[in-house]
C-alpha cells in the first residue's frame, strides 16, 4: 500500500493548512543549527579551540595524522557526511516501512538539539568533543531532515510544490534570523555583560540547541503519519527495504542522474554556506561581529529570494531557474577570490548575492526532486537526496580542506569550488525533467 498523495486540484482544507504549518514549523526550527552552528560560530569557534590544543609545530595531532588547525572543521564537517551515507538511507527506509515518521523526526531531532546544547562544554582545547558532538548532531540532523522532506508529496500536489517548498524555506530564514538576530546582541555585547567573547559564543551554541528542540515539539505535535509502504518492522527490516530501494533506483537512471548533478552543485552550495565564516575570518581578517551581521542580512535576503524565485519557477520552471541561480553561485566564488582584506562593505555585497540565490536554489531542488520519486518511497529516497543537503556535503569541504593543506591558502581552496557549481549545471541542463517524472509514474507539473 502506498501513501497517499495530494491531488493537485484538492482544496487545502483546515486540516492540510494545519499539517503544512507544522511542516514549516520545522524549518523554523532545525534552520538555526545551519546558521547559528554550522555557519556562524562553530567553524571559527572550533578552529580556535584547535589551535590552542596544537603542538609546538603548531598542527594536531589525530590518529597518527599531523592536521592543521584550518583544516579541523572542514575534515570533521567531511567525517560527518560519510557517517550519513550509512545513517541516512537507513533512517528513509525505516520511515517508509514502518511509517513512523512522527516518532522518528521527533526522536532524532531531540538528538540532535542535545548534541548541540552540549557544544556550549567545548572550551580549553577540548577540540575532540567539539568534533565529536558535532558529528553526532550533524548526523541525526541529516536524518531528521530526510523524513521532514518526506511529507512534501503528501502535503502538495505537483504545481503547487514549488511554492510549499519555498514557504518552508522562507520560515526557516525567518527563524534563523531572528535568533541569529539575538546572538549577534549576546556576542556584541559579550564585554559589557561579563563575558569572554568565547563564552558568548558557547552560549549561543547552546541557544541554538535548545531553539531546534522546543520548536520540533510544535512540528511533531500537528503532523500526521501516513500508511507505511507494507507492514511493519524494524531495524532488520529496513536493512532488507535499503537493499531494495538500491536495487529498485536502477530502474529511474534520470532520478539518478538528477541526484548525480544535485549532489555536485549542492555540495559547492553547502561548501560556501559553511566554510564562509572561516574564509572570511582566516583570509580576510573580519571580525566575528561583522560575519554575523553579513549571514544576518543574507537570512533576511533569503526569505524574500526564496518566495521570488518560487515565483519566478512558476513562470518560466523550476529548472531554469536553479540553473540561473548556478551561474550566479559561479561569479560569487570568482567575486570572492579578488576580495580585498578587511573590505567589510565587499563582503556585505556579496553576501547579499548569495541570499538572493540560497533559498532558491534549495527550495526548487528540493521540490524538483519530489517530482522524480516513485509514490510511497519518499523518504528512502529523500535519504539520498539528503545527503548532499544544507550543511552535510562531503566532497566540498574535503577539496576545500585538501587545497588548503597544499596550498595554504583559503583564496585557492575557495575558487576550487567552481568546478562543483559548473558540473552540476551541465548535467542538469542535460537532464530531460518531463521525462524523468513520467518514468517516477508521476504526473508533471505545467512549468518545470
Amino acid at each position: 500500500m502506498t501513501a497517499p498523495h495530494v491531488d493537485a486540484a484538492q482544496p487545502v482544507d483546515r486540516a492540510l493548512r494545519r499539517e503544512r504549518f507544522g511542516w514549516y514549523s520545522y524549518d523554523w526550527a532545525m534552520s538555526v543549527f545551519n546558521t547559528s552552528v554550522t555557519t556562524v560560530f562553530l567553524g571559527p569557534y572550533l578552529t580556535t579551540v584547535a589551535e590552542d590544543a596544537a603542538g609546538a609545530d603548531g598542527r594536531l595531532p589525530f590518529l597518527g595524522l599531523s592536521i592543521p588547525p584550518g583544516s579541523w572543521f572542514s575534515y570533521v564537517l567531511s567525517f560527518s557526511v560519510v557517517l550519513q551515507v550509512v545513517v541516512l538511507p537507513l533512517t528513509g527506509a525505516v520511515a517508509d516501512r514502518t511509517g513512523r515518521k512522527r516518532q522518528l523526526l521527533g526522536g532524532l531531532a531531540l538528538l540532535g538539539a542535545l548534541a548541540a546544547t552540549c557544544l556550549f562544554f567545548v572550551a580549553d582545547g577540548r577540540y575532540l568533543l567539539g568534533a565529536g558532538l558535532f558529528v553526532v548532531a550533524n548526523v541525526a540532523f541529516g536524518a531528521a531532515t530526510v523524513v521532514y522532506y518526506s511529507w512534501l508529496p503528501d502535503l502538495a500536489g505537483p504545481d503547487e510544490r514549488d511554492a510549499v517548498s519555498s514557504r518552508g524555506w522562507a520560515f526557516g530564514y525567518v527563524g534563523g534570523a531572528l535568533l541569529l538576530a539575538v546572538h549577534l546582541g549576546l556576542f556584541l555585547g559579550a564585554e559589557s555583560l561579563g563575558l569572554t567573547s568565547g563564552e558568548a559564543v558557547r552560549i549561543c551554541l547552546a541557544t541554538a540547541g535548545l531553539w531546534w528542540g522546543l520548536f520540533t515539539l510544535v512540528t511533531v505535535s500537528l503532523l500526521r503519519d501516513r500508511p507505511p509502504v507494507a507492514g511493519h518492522g524494524g531495524a532488520t527490516s529496513g536493512f532488507r527495504q535499503l537493499a531494495a530501494t538500491l536495487r529498485g533506483m536502477r530502474a529511474f537512471p534520470l532520478t539518478l542522474w538528477f541526484l548525480g548533478a544535485y549532489l555536485l552543485f549542492n555540495d559547492g552550495v553547502q561548501t560556501v554556506i559553511s566554510l564562509s565564516a572561516t574564509y572570511a575570518s582566516e583570509e580576510l581578517g573580519l571580525s566575528q561581529s561583522v560575519l554575523t551581521g553579513a549571514i544576518l542580512m543574507v537570512q533576511v535576503v533569503a526569505v524574500f529570494g526564496a518566495l521570488g524565485l518560487g515565483r519566478v519557477a512558476a513562470r518560466y520552471g523550476a529548472k531554469r531557474t536553479v540553473l540561473g541561480c548556478l551561474v550566479a553561485w559561479t561569479a560569487v566564488l570568482v567575486a570572492a577570490y579578488w576580495l580585498q582584506e578587511g573590505a567589510v562593505a565587499q563582503f556585505y555585497a556579496l553576501a547579499a548575492v548569495i541570499g538572493l540565490v540560497q533559498g532558491g536554489t534549495q527550495a526548487l531542488s528540493r521540490s524538483l526532486f519530489s517530482h522524480l520519486i516513485p509514490a510511497g518511497r519518499e523518504a528512502e529516497y529523500y535519504s539520498f537526496y539528503e545527503i548532499s543537503d544544507r550543511g552535510t556535503s562531503w566532497l566540498g569541504p574535503l577539496a576545500f580542506g585538501l587545497t588548503y593543506q597544499l596550498t595554504g591558502s583559503y583564496r585557492y581552496a575557495i575558487i576550487s569550488l567552481v568546478v562543483f557549481f559548473v558540473a552540476g549545471f551541465l548535467l542538469l541542463l542535460r537532464l530531460p525533467m518531463r521525462r524523468a517524472v513520467q518514468a517516477a509514474g508521476n504526473t508533471p507539473p505545467e512549468r518545470l
